[in-house]
């Protein structure tokens, strides 16, 4: 992971009340939340709409993996940017960097790990190919992946 800003995508988020534990600070879980919310709309900038997606092809992504460092707590009534940058791509899943960040501090960040499933005939979500309207909507990544 970078200390360094690295963004395809920034999304300010103020910390409302709900977000916080009982020392006042940003729930530490609340990150992924935030993660989460940023890529829905880097993936909406850039054109695609996840429920719109699910509804025309029956899949959706999921999070595989997510590695997580938690550096300087964020706190009630700040507003934070949260940062996607897309890392690799490939057929069926996308790895991305992203930060939380007050001004030049960087209060968080993770490398997050994106797969496209589609339930099969028994209801299980399987992995699937990533649809290729997504695909070629992609910024160029920093590598390429299966």
């Amino acid at each position: 992971m970078s200390t360094q800003p690295c963004a395809d995508f920034v999304l300010p988020i103020r910390v409302y009340w709900e977000d916080t534990d009982a020392g006042g600070v940003v729930f530490y879980a609340n990150y992924l939340r935030f993660f989460e919310r940023a890529r829905t709309e880097w993936l909406r900038a850039l054109g695609h709409d996840q429920q719109a997606l699910r509804e025309a092809t029956g899949g959706m992504f999921v999070v595989s993996e997510a590695r997580v460092r938690y550096l300087r707590p964020a706190r009630l009534d700040d507003v934070i940017d949260v940062s996607v940058r897309l890392l690799a791509s490939g057929r069926t899943s996308m790895a991305f960097a992203q930060q939380a960040r007050r001004g030049a501090q960087l209060l968080c960040e993770a490398e997050i790990r994106i797969g496209w499933v589609q339930p099969d005939g028994a209801g299980e979500l399987r992995p699937r190919r990533i649809p290729a309207e997504v695909l070629d909507a992609l910024p160029a990544p920093a590598l390429t992946t299966s």
